[in-house]
């Protein structure tokens, strides 16, 4: 579907439009077109990029930690992941998966499945030794603890010698 037929015609949809058409096959990487490097994003990117997009988060800076809230519904402890990638990167995602039953089917379907992540760039105070997630009632909580701040140095005083 055309975004056009509906007068959405700014340049994020276009954006937006652009990278819902990627085809099947690998986009950029490995095409036998002479050049298709820098055609266009992979398919990992864009898997990447609506996986971030479907994953909003609230973040908030406390006076002890910094504070990353989630919405988990339906997830348990086994479907999310939450690293510290390159030292300083969090990166929360999981997966939601289908529920399967023989016996029924689906007359709609409006929950979002499939994988889910976000990544966040953490500050230099952030003690990356400290960090820990509780999922309760559908809400992941990661909480990153910040360094103390340091010491003021204290101006070293020189006697002063008679001579």
């Amino acid at each position: 579907m055309d975004a056009r037929m509906f007068g959405l015609e700014t340049p994020l949809m276009a954006a937006l439009q652009h990278l819902l058409d990627v085809p099947d096959g690998d986009a950029g990487a490995g095409s036998d077109k002479a050049g298709a490097a820098g055609s266009g994003p992979t398919r990992t990117y864009v898997r990447d990029a609506r996986a971030m997009a479907a994953t909003p988060a609230n973040v908030k800076e406390l006076p002890g930690a910094y504070s990353f809230v989630v919405d988990m519904p339906g997830l348990g402890t086994g479907d999310i992941k939450v690293q510290v990638e390159d030292e300083r990167v969090l990166v929360i995602s999981g997966e939601r998966r289908r529920e399967e039953r023989e016996d029924a089917k689906y007359l709609r379907m409006e929950r979002r499945m499939g994988k889910f992540m976000r990544k966040f760039v953490l500050p230099d105070n952030a003690d990356m030794d400290k960090i820990s997630a509780v999922c309760k009632d559908g809400v992941l909580t990661v909480t990153v603890e910040k360094l103390p701040p340091p010491e003021p140095k204290k101006p070293k005083t020189i006697e002063v010698k008679v001579a």
